[in-house]
């Protein structure tokens, strides 16, 4: 679980006075993976909960004139499910990705008051805010049926749209809730809300299932670890000594994804054990 608060991204499960690592959204195989952050088992809905109250607590919240609590950040609650089968004998593995996300509303100076901090961190919102809808606007477009030359969808444009790339244009399944104030001084804002919700049902995804044998997870990525050695090897074994600077980048990449590998490794067989105990 993680806010975005000022375009840097906070690990909601670890208490504000414990977060020693920052976190970052870096691009591998064409998504965005957010290093450093935290995971935590779980089996039930009690416990995913649980987590869930944890993390809302550790929000970045403060007052404006238009609300006492008014959320600072957006946040982001991934939900990795795994479902492992038996039949005759053999195992099979399908997971699936659940990204629930609280968007923070839009802010007009003039409405919320704000200034100093508050006011830095409602222009933050509002930023990134238009970036999110420039990647909506770009993908309904992508999706008009073939109609006229695709565009490039911006997602490295804000933190938020890199870490949403695979809930709006990737393997996915997309559901936007918009909350709207009554009122007719709201007016032009609630219209503005659902011009952009309406910009995003207009995106159009062909979601697939991902299915996989766990075996056959382990052995890919020990083929992958074994792929990844011979690289290094082929570096020279001298800490990248010699390269040129895009082979050195490509060394220094493959020695991440070997140790994102072994760490995945070590947590399938971890994981199992935690959620007995």
């Amino acid at each position: 679980m993680v806010e975005i608060y000022m375009e840097k991204l906070q690990d909601l499960l670890v208490p504000k006075a414990k977060r020693t690592v920052e976190l970052t959204a870096k691009e591998r195989n064409n998504k965005f993976i957010v290093d450093g952050v935290s995971k935590k088992p779980v089996n039930s809905y009690l416990a995913i909960k649980q987590w869930l109250d944890f993390g809302e607590s550790q929000r970045t919240i403060d007052e404006t004139a238009m609300n006492k609590t008014s959320s600072r950040s957006h946040t982001v609650f991934v939900i990795e499910l795994v479902k492992i089968s038996t039949f005759q004998g053999k195992k099979s593995q399908t997971e699936s990705t659940i990204n629930l996300v609280d968007l923070a509303g839009s802010e007009k100076v003039e409405d919320a008051k704000t200034t100093g901090d508050r006011l830095k961190e409602g222009t933050a919102i509002n930023s990134s805010l238009s970036a999110l809808g420039n990647v909506i606007t770009a993908l309904a477009k992508n999706s008009g049926g073939g109609k006229g030359p695709k565009v490039l969808v911006p997602y490295r444009d804000s933190v938020l749209t890199k870490i949403l790339r695979e809930s709006l244009g990737g393997n996915s399944s997309t559901i936007m809730c918009c909350a709207i104030r009554p009122g007719v001084n709201y007016y032009q804002s609630t219209l503005d809300t659902l011009k952009y919700a309406d910009r995003a049902k207009q995106i159009k995804n062909a979601p697939t299932i991902n299915e996989s044998a766990q075996d056959k997870l382990i052995r890919e990525l020990k083929e992958e670890n074994e792929r990844l050695k011979k690289e290094l090897a082929m570096g020279g074994g001298g800490g990248g000594a010699g390269l040129d600077p895009e082979a050195l980048k490509r060394l220094k990449d493959a020695e991440a994804d070997m140790e994102r590998n072994r760490q995945k490794l070590e947590q399938m067989e971890n994981w199992e054990a935690q959620l007995k105990s």
